[in-house]
């Protein structure tokens, strides 16, 4: 008997193939209409007629008033009494991310480089959006021909520096995050913790000269001509409280940033500089009040350390910030200078509360405007106009995104329309049974 030709009701292997497809391209493809606006939040307008020469921008992670109170506690007997805080104009910011009222590292970091919110975990993508690189502050000033520089006590493919000098999809990808500094945003300056996808061989292949401890990092001699790896140890620096043998050898924040501005003075267009505390953060999660305090303290040591260079010149706006508040602390009682405050701590984990911001030199009065982490990337480029002179030293020769993620989609989109064909030609050719 002839087989029955094929009538009717589609196989049902090929409709669940056809679904499979659609969900595969559904994921893979930009949500444009669904996503939320990564639009900058705040609807200030910071503007102004002239440009500092040289920017840098000093972020505390995870230090928020109450950090900074504490530590002016410990340092001086009393709250207000940091560096940080004399500086003639403040104010304070929002800090939620694209989809989190609480931001990660990434995404607020990502919000002052590139003036655009994006989802916790991102580095300048516009996710949610197309995928599309974001050009973050340090790619902006590379173009006006300026130096830029990064420098952390975290390892330096850690989240808050890759926000300003990469663009991936994950903060995780660390191997990916080193790739972009080398080989496409390449700071002149790049110092903090060693390993975890950056190491002296890939740095060194790459044209930079790698420094690996404090006596090789001071005996480097300006003019800064080509770029400089400073990397420290295998991991974030030691803790300022608990580990003096640590620094035996390797540089304290305000030694490495003394360094940078010694290398950087002298750039005929003037400079960017992005500063990270980054352990303020980690003491924040593990609520030790002993080494929070330390960690902000030694920021503001590197806070002064700027503004000391800075105040004997007319041209340098210094900002600083945080990325957001880290563990909910509230200060007590206040035990006199050397003693540590009475505090509590309401969480081990990042909170919503608005963060300081305080700024001195040229266009630091704009710095009143500043409400949302966005507005740090205005008050940054204010007064910066005109044709930029320089163009990007390279660039991504692919576009597609190093997420994983987006490769793992990619497969799937693959491998099920390769089913789903096959199963159609099965279903025209197969007998179907009476």
């Amino acid at each position: 008997m002839k087989p029955k030709p094929v009538t009717g009701k589609l196989p049902p292997l090929f409709v669940a193939t056809l679904a499979m497809v659609g969900v595969a391209l559904h994921v893979l493809l930009p949500q444009t209409i669904t996503a939320r606006a990564i639009a900058p939040a705040s609807s200030a307008v910071i503007t102004s007629t002239v440009a500092p020469r040289n920017v840098i921008l000093f972020i505390g992670d995870g230090m928020g008033a109450e950090q900074v109170r504490a530590a002016g506690m410990y340092q001086n007997g009393s709250a207000g009494t940091l560096v940080m805080e004399s500086f003639p104009y403040s104010s304070t910011m929002t800090t939620y991310s694209a989809d989190s009222a609480i931001t990660d590292s990434a995404a607020g970091a990502t919000a002052m480089a590139t003036g655009q919110k994006v989802k916790n975990g991102v580095l300048s993508v516009a996710i949610p959006g197309d995928g599309s690189e974001l050009e973050t502050l340090l790619e902006r000033f590379h173009r006006y021909c300026k130096r830029a520089g990064l420098v952390t006590t975290t390892y330096a493919t850690h989240a808050t520096p890759a926000a300003f000098g990469a663009h991936e999809g994950s903060r995780a990808d660390t191997t990916y995050i080193a790739a972009d500094y080398l080989t496409q945003t390449k700071p002149d300056v790049l110092f903090g913790g060693g390993a975890n996808g950056l190491s002296p061989v890939n740095a060194a292949a790459a044209g930079y000269t790698v420094v690996l401890n404090r006596a090789e990092m001071q005996a480097l001699a300006p003019p800064l001509t080509g770029r400089v790896s400073g990397q420290f140890g295998v991991t974030h620096l030691p803790y300022e409280y608990d580990d003096a043998s640590g620094y035996a050898t390797l540089p304290h924040l305000s030694e490495m940033v003394s360094a940078t501005l010694r290398l950087l003075e002298n750039a005929p267009n003037g400079f960017f500089l992005m500063v990270e505390g980054g352990r303020i953060d980690h003491a924040g999660h593990d609520n030790n009040i002993a080494r929070n305090v330390f960690e902000t303290l030694e920021f503001d040591h590197a806070v002064e350390v700027a503004y000391t260079w800075a105040s004997a010149r007319t041209d340098t706006l210094i900002i600083v910030t945080a990325d957001h508040e880290t563990g909910g602390l509230t200060v007590i009682a206040n035990n006199g200078a050397g003693n540590f405050p009475t505090v509590t701590w309401a969480s081990t984990g990042h909170t919503a509360t608005p963060v300081p911001v305080y700024a001195w030199g040229v266009n630091a009065e704009l710095a009143a405007q500043v409400t949302d982490n966005t507005d740090i990337h205005a008050l940054a480029l204010a007064g910066l106009t005109g044709t930029p002179a320089c163009t990007p030293g390279s660039t991504r020769l692919v576009t597609l995104r190093s997420d994983t993620r987006q490769i793992g989609q990619l497969i799937l989109v693959s491998v099920t329309i390769g089913v789903g064909a096959y199963s159609l030609l099965e279903a025209r050719s197969r007998p179907v049974p009476r």
